[in-house]
């Protein structure tokens, strides 16, 4: 069945929108002449066409930059890897073979290490949050690792937990299984807790679970809703494994031939598209869940004891992990601790995070 989703943007945010539109020339004419010059985004992403992430987040934000640039700016969608493979994306916007595009790091393991940061599992809870976590620490740590694009904004995503075959309620029911992994230190997490990991890309999973593969799936909710996987991953543990680092990126070339006058509606939109869009809320989250354990889906909470069993292991791999970047002179720590302030700074808790470092 095709998931519709209505949305309707924000009155406030369009009139920001406008208003901030409509001040840009005033401000800027005498050094920056407006152009009345227009232009198309051609706009790549992964996200199924008929997702949340497609349907209540890209159209909106895409419509958004239309609306603020008073019609200048449109756009081309191309969703649901029509340009090429989840992992390809970052390549895709890098190579312009799209103008601005949105891509998941942790799908190429190796080329962005310090990034790797934002797949720490941490309680977010909401994209809007994980966004300005992101581009907090990208502020602060992350810039030398995206020299080839323009950065619009990173995020964290959201919470992942693990969903499985079978119950697991303890440490022991995941020795030896083999679990997919969507890279970066999810990786690491799940080699922590025992359990043998298996980087592939979602839509390869829903095979690898039937034909016995691998027995869960390290994700969010909201992909396990956008796949399908709910009838062949039916029990979710909800451990704290946190998610993979992604975000908005720009074409060099397509933002240095951009005018002038619309790249601060560029930003001004896309720098956080959730606030903008008001789209994947916590309430959409706990939708998600209530619509998975509707149709079947069985949740899990650990016992607070063998939880903290699960946070030591990840806290460990966290030490481990930072020890391996600073022998080859990356200030990994120093990254982490950046990572944990900017949590904490949004009641965000770091369940990876060493005590002895606070």
């Amino acid at each position: 069945m095709k998931m519709r989703y209505a949305f309707t943007l924000p009155v406030s945010i369009l009139l920001a929108i406008l208003f901030f539109a409509s001040t840009i020339g005033a401000e800027t004419a005498s050094d920056h002449p407006s152009s009345e010059e227009g232009i198309t985004i051609n706009f790549s992403t992964w996200h199924p066409s008929e997702s949340m992430e497609v349907q209540t987040v890209w159209i909106p934000m895409l419509d958004a930059l239309k609306v603020g640039s008073g019609g200048r700016i449109t756009y081309a969608l191309f969703d649901g890897e029509v340009l090429g493979s989840g992992p390809e994306h970052y390549e895709i916007v890098a190579n312009g073979r799209s103008d601005m595009g949105y891509a998941t790091l942790t799908w190429t393991p190796g080329r962005f290490p310090l990034s790797d940061v934002l797949s720490l599992p941490a309680s977010i809870e909401c994209k809007e949050t994980s966004t300005d976590i992101g581009n907090a620490v990208y502020d602060r740590a992350l810039r030398e690792e995206f020299s080839d694009v323009k950065v619009i904004e990173l995020n964290p995503c959201i919470n992942s937990h693990l969903w499985t075959k079978e119950p697991v309620s303890t440490l022991e029911d995941v020795r030896g299984l083999r679990i997919r992994s969507p890279g970066g230190l999810q990786t690491r997490c799940i080699e922590a807790i025992g359990a043998e990991p298996v980087f592939m890309p979602l839509d390869s999973v829903r095979g690898a679970m039937e034909n016995g593969t691998i027995g869960g799936i390290v994700t969010c909710p909201s992909m396990v809703q956008s796949f399908g996987l709910g009838d062949v991953a039916d029990h979710c543990t909800l451990v704290t494994f946190g998610c993979v680092g992604e975000g908005l990126f720009m074409n060099l070339e397509a933002w240095d031939k951009t005018p002038e006058d619309l790249l601060p509606i560029i930003e001004e939109v896309c720098q956080n598209p959730y606030r903008t869009t008001g789209g994947m809320t916590k309430e959409t989250y706990d939708e998600i869940i209530a619509d998975l354990n509707e149709s079947g889906v069985v949740f899990v909470s650990l016992q607070p004891e063998e939880e903290g069993r699960w946070h030591a292991a990840f806290q460990n791999m966290t030490r481990e992990w930072v020890a391996d970047l600073e022998v080859r002179g990356l200030p990994a720590r120093e990254t982490v601790e950046i990572f944990n302030e900017e949590c904490e700074k949004r009641d965000v808790v770091c369940v990876a995070f060493p005590p002895e470092w606070r």
